[in-house]
């Protein structure tokens, strides 16, 4: 009997999780039965997920770098990578606000809707605590995101999972070991090349519990959902995000398409563990390790392109959460401040969720934080901050799903375009976590 492909179950768990999670929202004590005993099979997953992630990101990148026996291609690398996140988060930005000034989402939101999205939301915790922290991220100096990259402590960066830091170790392991000769190298470059093995082993492990995870995931987020009245008035601004979004993903195969001549298709069911991931955990960083899986064994990405590309991609390259920005900024304008609508407003949104991308880390409703400094840079009042984010917190989670798969794919794409680039792009030799098994059993 043929196995059902990975991508296939993940999709039923899927599936089965949104459909369970109505019924659990219908039952009398179904919200606490789920958040009880069926949401912490979930949060066991994206720890596994997180636990391998820097020893990953630590492994790979020292690898890669240390086999470009080259310092100069590292250089490249770099500025090829940087290059191009840059240029895709523009586009973006651009279709996120070409759709939402084509559309109008905000315009005609009737007035009794708007004071219960505020009466419910505006003193919400949620809403306060990203408040908070835009404000806290506001107040830090201009170069305190370069100052962040340096790490004080490497074993509080690893705890941490600073992703930034982590890097920037690794590829001063690697350019070390570079300088240091092949002969004196060798051994700790061994030792990395095996741990990077072992890594990756996990994850083909992890991964056969995937399925039943997601389930948990998807059923924890539907019974988070108690106001389908709102829901339902906010699906004209949630409609333009995820239609922008699809346009984004659409941008990305013409991309693979055109520059490294391989299918859309083939493309799409070779990432889909990994953007299904995306969207069942919310976060580019707990959806890395299998993002670099999914690129070195099922795309044919080398491992120094992968181990560079990928990690700086779950820091910086926020394609799905900028277009958000984008579409969220103007249509709360359009809603509670249309006189703020000008064309320089509007440049100016481009601009700071460009930086603001950057900055914003690979975790859940990040985006929103970034959004209050998007906001706050064009003058937004004050006084409506509240009820701006509390305008479209209700739909937050499931359109913060939805941008997360945008923003792997987006890496993904990239680490193909810079492996292209470099000759770096080799036929796919996909591993089973069994492929060993009988040596040992």
């Amino acid at each position: 009997m043929k196995k059902i492909a990975l991508h296939w179950k993940i999709i039923i768990g899927m599936i089965l999780g949104i459909i369970f999670g109505f019924i659990m929202n219908t039952v009398d004590g179904g919200k606490g039965f789920v958040s009880d005993w069926i949401a912490p099979f979930g949060t066991i997953f994206i720890n596994l997920l997180k636990l391998i992630a820097v020893p990953l990101i630590l492994a790979s990148l020292i690898k890669g770098i240390s086999d470009l026996k080259d310092i100069s291609k590292i250089k490249s690398m770099g500025l090829r990578t940087i290059g191009i996140y840059v240029g895709t988060t523009l586009v973006a930005i651009v279709i996120g606000l070409s759709i939402v000034n084509i559309i109008k989402p905000g315009n005609g939101m009737p007035q009794e809707t708007i004071e219960k999205i505020k009466l419910k939301y505006e003193n919400d915790a949620g809403v306060t605590d990203k408040l908070m922290k835009a404000s806290a991220q506001k107040e830090a100096g201009p170069l305190q995101p370069l100052v962040d990259i340096f790490p004080s402590n490497i074993f509080q960066s690893f705890a941490e999972a600073s992703m930034l830091q982590v890097i920037f170790f690794a590829l001063f392991v690697g350019i070390c070991l570079l300088l240091i000769g092949e002969k004196s190298a060798k051994p700790l470059v061994d030792f990395f090349d095996s741990l990077n093995e072992v890594v990756m082993k996990m994850v083909d492990l992890i991964m056969l519990f995937a399925p039943y995870a997601v389930f948990a995931l998807l059923a924890n987020v539907i019974i988070a959902f108690d106001d389908a009245e709102i829901l339902i008035k906010l699906l004209y601004y949630a409609f333009c995000v995820v239609g922008g979004l699809i346009l984004m993903i659409g941008f990305y195969l013409i991309l693979v398409s055109v520059y490294t001549k391989k299918s859309p298709m083939w493309f799409l069911k070779q990432i889909s563990p990994a953007q299904l991931l995306a969207f069942s955990t919310s976060s580019s960083a707990a959806t890395l390790p299998v993002t670099m899986e999914r690129v070195e064994e099922h795309l044919g990405v080398d491992k120094e392109v992968s181990g560079f590309v990928l990690p700086v991609g779950a820091t910086v390259n926020m394609d799905g959460t900028s277009l958000y920005q984008g579409i969220a900024a103007v249509f709360i304008m359009q809603v509670i401040w249309p006189e703020g609508l000008t064309f320089t407003n509007q440049l100016v949104i481009v601009a700071t969720a460009l930086l603001a991308s950057i900055g914003s880390a690979a975790v859940p409703s990040a985006g929103m934080v970034m959004l209050v400094i998007v906001l706050e840079s064009i003058g937004f009042p004050a006084e409506l901050l509240p009820i701006g984010l509390a305008l479209i917190f209700a739909v937050d989670r499931p359109l913060d799903m939805c941008r997360t798969v945008v923003n792997v794919t987006g890496d993904a794409t990239v680490s193909m375009l810079v492996a292209k680039s470099l000759d770096k792009l080799h036929e796919p030799q996909p591993k089973e976590w069994d492929d060993n098994y009988d040596e040992v059993k």
